[in-house]
Parts: C-alpha cells; structure tokens; sequence
C-alpha cells in the first residue's frame, strides 16, 4: 500500500486530476445511483473552504509583521491589471451581445431573490464587510474583513520581538502544510464534483439556452485566451501563453468544479508559490483578487443585461452602452458583498435601460437555470486570473530592473 501511495503521488497532480474527473464521468453514466460518491466532492470543498480563511489570516499577518521597509510588493499594479481586466471583460461582452443577440424565454420562479436597490448598497455592504468582527469574519469567509484585520494585526506586530514573528510564521508554514495535505486529495475531490454535477444536472435542461451561453462561454474563452494574454505581453513582452495556460491548468480546472473562489485560494498559494512569486506579495493580492478580481461576473452581467434588453426590443445607443461596461466592471468588484454573486447584480445593471424589476428578476431566474456552465466557467476564469496578474506584476518587474542594469552597465 505504502508503494502505491508514493508512486500516485509522483504522478503530477494535474493528470491525477485529469484521472479524477474521466473516473467521474465514468462512474455517473455506469452507477448514476451511487450516491455516496459525491460526498468526496462536497468533502473536498468544504476542507478547502474550512483552511483558506485561517490561511489567508496567517499568511497576510505573517508576510506584513516581517516585511522590510523598502521592500516593494506590486500591489498597486495588480490591483491596476485587476480592474483593467474586469473592465475589458465588461466591453467584450457588450460588443459580443451586439454582434450575437439573444433574446430569452423568461421564467418566473424568482420571488425569494432579493436584489440590491443601487450600486450605493453594493459598496456600502462591501465597506461594511471591511469593518466586520474578527470572528464573524473568520466565520463566514468574509475575506475582505479577513484581510483588512490580518493587514492590522500585521503592522501592529511588526515591532513585536523575533520570537512572536517566528511563532507567527511557524503557524503560518504549519497551516500551509495542512493545504498541501487537502490538495492531494485534489482527484478524489474533482471525482465527486464531476459525478455530482452530472447525476444532478445533468445537460438536457441547457438546451434550450444553448445560444445564450455560447455567447457567455465564448466571451469568457475570449477574455482568458486573447485580452488577459494581450495585457500580459504589454507588461512583460514575452510570450504570455505559457503562464496563462499554466494558470488555466493548475488553478482553472480545480476552480472550475469547485466552483467557489474562496476554496481555490489554497490551490492560487501553492501555484504562486511553484512559480516562486513573493509572499509579501501574493498572501496579499490572492484573497484579495478572489472578492476583486472579476472578470467572469462582469461578462455575466452584461451579457444577461443586453438579453434582456434585446428581448424587449429596446435601442441602446453606444453612450449607454459604454456605461453599462463600466457598470458592470464595477458591480462585479462589488459582487461579493451581495448575496447571491453576480446574478442577483443584474437588476441594478437593467435598470440603467429602464427595465422594471419583475423582468429583471425573471433573467435572473434564467441566469440560476444556466448557472450550474456559467458560474464554472467564471469562477474558473475569475479566479485564475488572480494568479496570472499577480505573475505578470512581478515579472513586469523584473524585466523593469534587467533593464536598468543593462542600461546602467
């Protein structure tokens, strides 16, 4: 037993993956009724999701404590490639809905939904998520009020004495440690998902909305394979594919089943980490980019909106629609302070073309139908893509100072 375990674990983790979801599959067409097969999933997950706030705590509290002063840690550029991104995403998406209209069949199953009345409330909870109790917090996986009480504690101990970092540090590695654990159980984890997914789901009840989330899924393709490459290469001027497919690889697949961006922050750490990126700056800029970073919900937003407003027959000038891109880069950042994520920001986006709220809430009713594609493909690009910009800051970097030497020399 002992051999077989060493030799599955010297088989890369993405193939055991890629072997977990085949099995998946497999194991859903041939014993659909097999219940108990799922539960590896939902266990995965909520080990992931049970390990990334304390994670996120320790690590931000660990890396600002002992940050030197002058040591520099791109958080304003990535941040700037967060945005930029979100609101390319936004553009991309109210251009394809132009380019490919749809019109949707609206459902009506939506009373229990309650959307937020302006982008007002969706920053006001977004703040309000910053000044969160500790605890609570750490409780509901708040990762805004997580980061903002790590970034405290972190500077108030930066004049602690060496013992008390190292402790700080020695549980940070110690909880790191525990990650590496639960991410071994990655394939079993993506077995479950996948058997679930499809006992469950299933793809029939898609059909009908084929063309709509073609239009999604493409705009989503599009973003991951030719704009975030596109930023890339501005920044760094080397071919941008192999970070951008090593991201979508070890971060989008996992991110894709799991579908929570919150349990992939301990696949992004390991990943960061396998590219020897800086600490001080991805213990940052990772949870960070998961409330952030989302470029996903934004071609959600728009593309749902523009249905609808084809659908009703409305004319939408190129003003508005330029407002609308804007509009939904700025929700999207704000979309985890609402419940209910991006689809519950619709309405907000509807009533920039005077689209009453009952319709409004009737596409998202179609959003929560599709939902089960749609919110795999967004996690994964989303959350992939706090990798790449956080790789692409410090190579920037790095092809900044190369430059100055050889210039200096």
């Amino acid at each position: 037993m002992k051999t077989i375990i060493l030799r599955w674990n010297k088989i890369s983790l993405v193939k055991r993956i890629f072997a977990g979801i085949i099995l998946g599959v497999i194991l859903a067409l041939s014993i659909p009724k097999a219940s108990g097969i799922a539960i590896f999933g939902s266990l995965f997950v909520s080990a992931l999701k049970a390990v990334a706030p304390i994670l996120v705590l320790l690590l931000v509290m660990s890396a600002i404590s002992n940050h030197k002063k002058g040591r520099q840690t791109n958080m304003k550029k990535i941040i700037a490639l967060y945005g930029v991104s979100t609101f390319l995403a936004g553009l991309v998406a109210v251009g394809a809905s132009f380019i490919f209209p749809v019109k949707l069949s609206l459902v009506t199953d939506t009373a229990e939904l309650t959307p937020p009345g302006g982008i007002i409330e969706v920053l006001k909870n977004l703040l309000f998520k910053v000044v969160d109790n500790p605890v609570n917090a750490l409780l509901s996986a708040n990762y805004i009020g997580i980061l903002a009480w790590a970034l405290l504690l972190g500077v108030a101990l930066k004049g602690a004495n060496d013992t008390t970092k190292n402790l700080l540090t020695n549980f940070s590695d110690a909880v790191s440690k525990i990650v590496t654990w639960v991410i071994q159980f990655a394939p079993f984890g993506i077995m479950g998902l996948v058997f679930e997914s499809i006992t469950t789901n299933g793809l029939a009840s898609l059909l009908d909305y084929g063309k709509l989330l073609l239009v999604l899924v493409g705009c989503m393709l599009f973003i991951a394979l030719v704009v975030n490459p596109l930023i890339v290469y501005l920044n760094t001027r080397e071919n941008p594919y192999p970070l951008v497919f090593s991201c979508l690889k070890e971060s989008g697949i996992t991110a894709f089943f799991t579908r929570s961006s919150a349990a992939n922050i301990p696949i992004n750490m390991r990943l960061c980490e396998k590219l020897k990126l800086n600490p001080d700056t991805y213990s940052v800029s990772i949870p960070l980019g998961a409330t952030i970073n989302m470029a996903g919900a934004a071609v959600t937003i728009s593309v749902l909106t523009l249905a609808a407003v084809h659908t009703l027959g409305i004319q939408v000038d190129f003003g508005t629609a330029l407002i609308l891109s804007v509009l939904s880069a700025i929700s999207a950042a704000g979309a985890s302070g609402v419940a209910g994520g991006s689809l519950l920001l619709i309405p907000l986006a509807c009533s920039l073309f005077g689209i009453s709220n009952d319709i409004a809430m009737q596409v998202v009713g179609v959003g929560f139908i599709i939902g089960v594609l749609q919110d795999s493909f967004e996690t994964a690009l989303n959350s992939s893509s706090d990798v790449l910009f956080t790789a692409t800051a410090e190579y920037a970097k790095k092809r900044k100072q190369d430059k100055k030497t050889i210039v200096n020399a």
